[in-house]
């Protein structure tokens, strides 16, 4: 069949492209290996429990968000109910414990009083994160071309300080001294400059509203299909051929579009096209290496834990023998026992995720396909039981009695994340965010090929994805206009 435009994946980017596209008239044709639309963008069902694949927290929405156009546009608010969080984040080291609240002014005065002596330092923190334009404060080189750690470093004395600052690292990178500080700014801004939600029963609610605005509108959203190959015409990309998943004696189908849009990898994309295309698109990816993925230990629990002491919606936990900025990379690629780790209490906010007065919650940590490939199933899954035993563990001594409450717990890998998104090495957040990173044009690669994923120059996260579905859908608008 014919469509105006086919989307090759069903992650945010895809979805948000396809309802712009959709919206807008076009014939829309989505195609989405997973069961369910949302890449790292779903919630799954183990028993009373809705468990959050990926969602912590998005920035905003605000009335200057990008996102509140276009969910304006689609009358998504009329639909989906975004929860305001009380806070940032609260971090714990062997040193500290402290919240860290929305409000830029109030959560320098915060910081301010725990660690004096470091008032200027703060300031020029929150001025470089709040204006994330600003150049020049205190090096001769472009300070949006520095990395984090050494934009820290320039300002700030105390060790302490840099790591509650960093607190939240793990959205975006895994090294602070490799961490662009123009791409950091630019993400970290939208959460003091407008704070942040939870989307009230998970992210899927989100994903089903932009899957079902697709369907709604003339288009179609196909899931459990995998795109194998692209369809050529004369040289030229003309449709793509996928399959049924699971079923691979099934007949292939095949459709043609005049645009195609990839929320795909572009390493992963690359593999699909003709040789030639293939090659240019390599050449353009160069030496950009992947960015980490992550570990998450999902939780069901018989209560909600603020009945056992548990006050904070998401804890930061840095362990110990991380004292300082440059201790961050090596223990990510550490041991479990030492390696430090999110837990996000979602009951604190949404108690539509569990039934009968209890909760879930999620434990997370940057990891690499690296520490789990090659191994026997057998020896994996001994090994996910263990890594859960471990943090549990860990978990105890920072909410005493919630071992107790555990009614289920599952542990999702790297290679859980890599079977659901096919992303390599089951990347999060597209390419490492660099200084001096370069997005990639693939304009070069074929006049109709569009990218609208964290693989583009938006980067990884949710507004990261909805940002590029929706940069990428005006772009095909605009193409469409002008060759009329």
């Amino acid at each position: 069949m014919k469509y105006d435009i086919i989307i090759i994946g069903g992650g945010l980017g895809g979805l948000t492209a396809g309802a712009k596209l959709s919206r807008e008239g076009k014939k829309v044709l989505l195609i989405e290996q997973h069961d369910r639309p949302g890449g790292c963008a779903t919630t799954f069902r183990k028993g009373d429990f809705t468990l959050e694949v990926g969602l912590h927290e998005i920035d905003g929405p605000s009335p200057i968000d990008l996102k509140t156009k276009l969910f304006n546009e689609l009358g998504l608010f009329d639909r989906v109910e975004f929860i305001k969080l009380p806070e940032f984040y609260h971090f714990v080291n062997d040193n500290i414990r402290i919240t860290i609240p929305h409000d830029p002014q109030e959560a320098a005065t915060i910081l301010k009083k725990a660690f004096p002596g470091e008032e200027k330092g703060i300031d020029s923190y929150y001025s470089q994160v709040l204006n994330p334009k600003k150049r020049g404060l205190t090096s001769e080189a472009p300070v949006g071309e520095m990395s984090v750690g050494e934009f820290l470093d320039s300002i700030i004395a105390n060790e302490n300080l840099k790591l509650v600052l960093l607190g939240n690292l793990g959205y975006f990178h895994d090294d602070p001294y490799s961490l662009s500080l123009t791409y950091y700014c630019a993400a970290q801004s939208r959460y003091f400059n407008g704070g942040a939600s939870y989307i009230k029963g998970g992210s899927q609610m989100l994903s089903d509203f932009l899957a079902d605005y697709i369907n709604s509108h003339g288009g179609k959203v196909l899931l459990n299909h995998l795109v194998t190959e692209f369809i050529t015409d004369n040289g030229e990309l003309s449709g793509v051929r996928c399959m049924k998943k699971n079923k691979r004696g099934e007949k292939v189908e095949e459709a043609w579009a005049d645009e195609i849009i990839a929320n795909a990898s572009m390493p992963g994309i690359a593999s699909m096209l003709p040789q030639e295309k293939s090659k240019i698109l390599l050449g353009l990816i160069g030496d950009k290496k992947p960015g980490a993925s992550l570990l998450t230990v999902y939780f069901g629990f018989d209560t909600l834990l603020s009945n056992i002491g548990n006050t904070h919606y998401s804890t930061f936990v840095y362990d110990g023998s991380v004292k300082s900025q440059i201790d961050i990379l090596g223990n990510n690629k550490g041991d479990f026992e030492k390696r430090s780790y999110t837990f996000v209490d979602y009951g604190q906010v949404d108690h539509t995720l569990a039934e009968g007065g209890k909760s879930v919650g999620a434990l997370c940590c940057i990891d690499y396909a690296e520490n789990w490939e090659n191994m026997p199933e057998k020896e994996y899954n001994l090994r996910k039981e263990e890594v859960a035993r471990i943090f549990i563990r860990r978990l105890e001594s920072i909410i005493p009695g919630i071992s107790g409450r555990i009614l289920y717990h599952e542990v999702a890998t790297p290679l859980t994340i890599k079977r659901y998104t096919l992303n390599p090495g089951g990347a999060v957040y597209g390419f490492e965010q660099l200084p001096f990173n370069m997005p990639v044009d693939t304009s070069s690669v074929a006049g109709n090929l569009h990218f609208a994923s964290a693989w583009t120059r938006t980067g990884g996260g949710f507004s990261g994805a909805i940002y590029a579905g929706y940069f990428c859908a005006l772009n095909v608008l605009r193409k469409k206009q002008a060759t009329k």
